[in-house]
């Protein structure tokens, strides 16, 4: 019986497989963030008995953070890793007491099923001096013939909430500059940007708030832009690498003239959101507003910008993002109504006697009713002109009672 089963064993260790899969229970989930269960199958189709030592799934995920050494170093360039994924599961071994595991011809399936760590994963990220990447790996291994894997790769998400108190403050900067050098300075250059609040998520359109003055004596071009920062640290050391995602333009202010953005809309695209919690890999997000100057260094002013995944709960639009940036300019308006209503000011605090002999010069007396019809109406208009109002009284000089009161009916 013993040697049966050695000589079975010894047969399937070297069994031929035709495929080793690796399916997730929902394909249509985009990623996963910290506790979520990641769950799915392993799919094993063998062609004819097969022995399997084991076979078992691994999730890894890790920062790296690597570049080339310097020209003429002689050592290795800077390198940094962050693990922050580690799992290890079996989904089958042999029983105790028993070598092999063997497994017939046919599909088989081997379900599995492990859950995120609780504390906060960092974003998934791809650039150009390093990665946050995680995966799920299926390893058969069996005996005489090399280990055979199938990996998948998931993307973990670290939300970010827009709506907590630090990202909905607005962020308001101003700077001038002078243009020209030495005797040849032209004239300053103001400028001044605001938005709404510090944190927006893809798809959103950020207004933009700004004035512009050109005192100088050249043409200038406004403009708005958002840059992507992404900043890597190895073995001390720092790269930098820095790139625009998204601009908009303004028109062309000549010189002595002003321009005024009421809310000029930049939507974000579709970006890696802000990664801020992880110790080698950084992804920053500005808007910049600044003005090109022909011959002369640009301003520029940077509005710090927090890309994140939980969008604004509030209602914004753009006449909400108006109303928001007045509501304080008009708040005096309510505290200057008075109580009860004031009378009007005197006739003569209006109109001068001056003025008022000025434009009404001394006409002949009005012609009696038998020769009004033969005068044009026009010809005593100039008489009314500045006529003094009725005094002013806050009780009718004229009550008519209920009795003298006649119905008025108009015929259309």
């Amino acid at each position: 019986m013993g040697g049966e089963a050695g000589s079975a064993a010894a047969l399937g260790s070297e069994g031929r497989v035709k495929s080793l899969g690796l399916v997730f229970e929902d394909e249509r989930k985009g990623c996963y963030s910290s506790g979520e269960t990641v769950a799915g199958h392993v799919l094993l189709d063998v062609a004819e008995l097969v022995a399997v030592r084991a076979l078992r799934l691994e999730a890894h995920g890790r920062a790296t953070a690597a570049w080339g050494p310097s020209a003429g170093a002689a050592a290795p360039g800077p390198a940094a890793e962050v693990e922050y994924l580690n799992v290890r599961l079996s989904l089958r071994e042999p029983r105790a007491g028993e070598g092999l595991l063997l497994l017939q011809p046919g599909k088989h399936e081997f379900p599995f099923s492990f859950r995120l760590p609780s504390e906060p994963l960092v974003t998934s990220f791809t650039g150009k001096y390093g990665s946050i990447q995680y995966c799920v790996r299926a390893v058969l291994d069996r005996p005489k013939v090399p280990e055979q894997s199938v990996q998948r790769d998931i993307q973990v998400v670290s939300h970010v909430d827009v709506n907590t108190p630090t990202l909905l403050t607005p962020v308001l900067k101003t700077q001038e500059k002078m243009v020209g050098c030495w005797f040849f300075t032209s004239g300053p250059v103001s400028l001044s940007a605001k938005i709404e609040r510090k944190g927006y998520c893809n798809g959103e359109a950020i207004p933009i708030y700004a004035e512009i003055e050109n005192c100088s004596s050249r043409l200038v071009v406004p403009k708005a832009a958002i840059f992507q920062t992404q900043t890597y640290l190895a073995s001390g050391k720092t790269k930098t690498v820095r790139h625009m995602v998204a601009s908009v333009r303004g028109n062309h202010i000549a010189s002595g003239s002003t321009d005024t953005w009421n809310g000029k809309m930049l939507k974000i695209p579709p970006v890696t959101p802000s990664i801020l919690d992880c110790c080698i890999i950084r992804v920053d997000y500005s808007l910049a507003v600044y003005i090109h100057i022909p011959g002369a260094k640009k301003l520029m002013l940077e509005l710090p910008l927090v890309i994140g995944t939980v969008p604004y709960s509030g209602f914004v639009s753009r006449n909400s993002s108006m109303v928001s940036q007045f509501s304080v300019d008009f708040s005096w308006l309510a505290l200057a109504l008075p109580e009860q209503p004031e009378a009007p000011p005197k006739y003569a605090d209006v109109v001068s006697e001056e003025e008022f002999s000025r434009h009404v010069p001394p006409y002949p007396q009005r012609p009696g009713r038998e020769g009004e019809a033969c005068c044009p109406v026009f010809a005593y208009t100039q008489e009314f002109w500045f006529q003094p109002p009725p005094l002013y009284s806050e009780v009718d000089p004229h009550p008519s009672s209920g009795e003298e009161a006649q119905p008025v009916s108009f015929i259309l």
